[in-house]
């Protein structure tokens, strides 16, 4: 608004100079050449340096208001005992904790903690991301730091508390290895700064700052931002459980209308390794989804429709035709047949309506993250994988290209049974095994389990059939239909 002022002064003034009979040629020469030299000092970032870190209010967020974390708010929550009590940890002698890391996938909510820290805390929130730092220009990312700690200091001094949170998302971008960019120092001189500011926060001063950095990449950061005395914790936000889900699926329900008939335990079930992120896009795009039919409550139809869109995307308006309808139909009739089969009550929804690039899908019941699996096992899981080209191959005496990624989970799997010594070539490492070698045992436990699964579906068959009339004929059918077919 005020450089629109200016332009217009300087207007008015030039008109009335030309109206006068001066020359004012040269004036506006002299105007161009201000304006340019404008526009290059603020591409160098050196006219206003503060515009990427204002103060964000945290509403007063609290960490009850995060659901399916609760390692992560209990560790943090230690941490900011710290800073809330600095005076008696000045008298204890105890060394401020400067900094903590939030590691983990996208969108397990490592946004929301910083924001519920500060709320805890009672501290100023300063919020930014670590591409804020890097420019093109040398100097400019480490003014940028500096200017973020001062102005940290002077804006809890403005609003009268004497602690600051400095939340810095994405913070691998700022805190890279140095050494990676031969070729642009900007990079390490930049975070050079940070170590440097870091250092100097101590309790001595007026101000307590804390520095929150954020990452789904902790591998890639450089070991000096990582000792003691600069981060000196880190905490591990992680995908949620199956009781995290289903608290995430409360919060995000609790402003909508839901059906009598709804079990959100169920949906968290059907919801394994979904983020935060992901089960509050299920709540939203259910609630879409009854308001498209004008329906006045959520039903489980709608949850668990959203589960699908939100893993696999929208549904697709081409329709197959009759022949592919029916491979993909015994394909994914196949998988299903045999994961029920070496797992009982593993399957939860078998469809075949085409979304994204998935012609069909088999979603299982998975309720929690298995750490350790026996050889038994991950043959069952290959099993599983081999089962849609199988049965393929069976009904209608070859295969297709529909089976090329369960072949290359197969081939994935097959990789780590010999990796970890459970295959015939015994313990060996893996780095030092020849191709060839290597290939062979992957293709003699594969065809293995071919044969097996082979034998599985030929006498089995009718069971096969009849779950792939049903997706023919209505597109989807449920883990519990399947388990009765097989027990009739």
């Amino acid at each position: 608004m005020k450089l629109e002022l200016l332009i217009g002064v300087m207007v008015g003034i030039l008109g009335f100079l030309l109206f006068l009979g001066f020359d004012i040629i040269p004036l506006i020469i002299l105007g161009f050449m201000f304006y340019f030299l404008y526009v290059a000092l603020g591409r160098r970032g050196l006219l206003k340096v503060e515009n990427y870190q204002e103060v964000i209010s945290s509403d007063g967020f609290q960490f009850d208001q995060i659901g399916g974390q609760a390692v992560a708010k209990r560790e943090l929550q230690e941490a900011l005992e710290f800073l809330i009590k600095s005076e008696e940890v000045i008298t204890r002698g105890i060394r401020p904790l400067k900094g903590i890391l939030l590691t983990g996938p996208p969108g397990t909510g490592k946004t929301l903690l910083a924001k519920a820290a500060a709320t805890y805390s009672d501290a100023i929130y300063l919020s930014t991301s670590g591409s804020e730092f890097i420019e093109m220009y040398a100097g400019v990312g480490a003014q940028r730091v500096r200017k973020l700690f001062q102005g940290a200091r002077d804006k809890a001094k403005k609003a009268k508390k004497n602690r600051a949170i400095i939340f810095i998302d994405e913070i691998d971008v700022l805190g890279g290895k140095r050494g990676q960019n031969s070729n642009h120092m900007e990079y390490d001189q930049t975070l050079n700064q940070l170590l440097v500011e870091m250092d100097g926060l101590t309790t001595q001063e007026d101000i307590s700052i804390l520095i929150i950095g954020a990452t789904n990449r902790p591998d890639l950061l450089d070991p000096a931002l990582l000792r003691p005395g600069r981060f000196d914790r880190q905490v591990k936000v992680d995908l949620p459980t199956l009781e995290g889900r289903l608290e995430i699926l409360k919060l995000h329900c609790r402003n909508k209308q839901l059906d009598a008939d709804v079990n959100l335990e169920d949906i968290a079930k059907e919801t394994y390794n979904f983020s935060g992120a992901h089960l509050e896009n299920v709540a939203n795009e259910a609630a879409i989804l009854a308001l498209r039919e004008k329906s006045k409550t959520i039903k489980t139809i709608h949850l668990k429709e959203a589960v699908d869109k939100v893993m696999l995307g929208e549904k697709l308006a081409n329709k197959s035709n009759p022949e592919i309808l029916n491979r993909v139909a015994l394909h994914e009739a196949g998988h299903a047949l045999i994961s029920e089969l070496v797992k009982p009550n593993s399957v939860s929804q078998v469809t075949v309506t085409s979304r994204a690039n998935a012609l069909g899908y088999v979603r299982q019941n998975q309720e929690e993250d298995q750490l350790l699996y026996t050889a038994k096992e991950l043959r069952d899981q290959i099993k599983v994988c081999l089962a849609g080209a199988m049965a393929e191959e069976v009904v209608l005496g070859n295969k297709s290209t529909g089976a090329g990624n369960d072949y290359q989970q197969a081939v994935k799997i097959a990789k780590t049974i010999i990796s970890t010594g459970l295959s015939t070539l015994g313990i060996l490492s893996f780095e030092n095994i020849p191709s060839e070698m290597l290939n062979n045992e992957i293709k003699n436990i594969i065809s293995e389990e071919e044969l097996i699964v082979q034998e599985l579906i030929k006498n089995n068959s009718q069971v096969l059939l009849r779950i792939a009339e049903i997706l023919k004929e209505y597109e989807k059918i449920d883990g519990d239909k399947i388990r009765n077919i097989l027990a009739a």
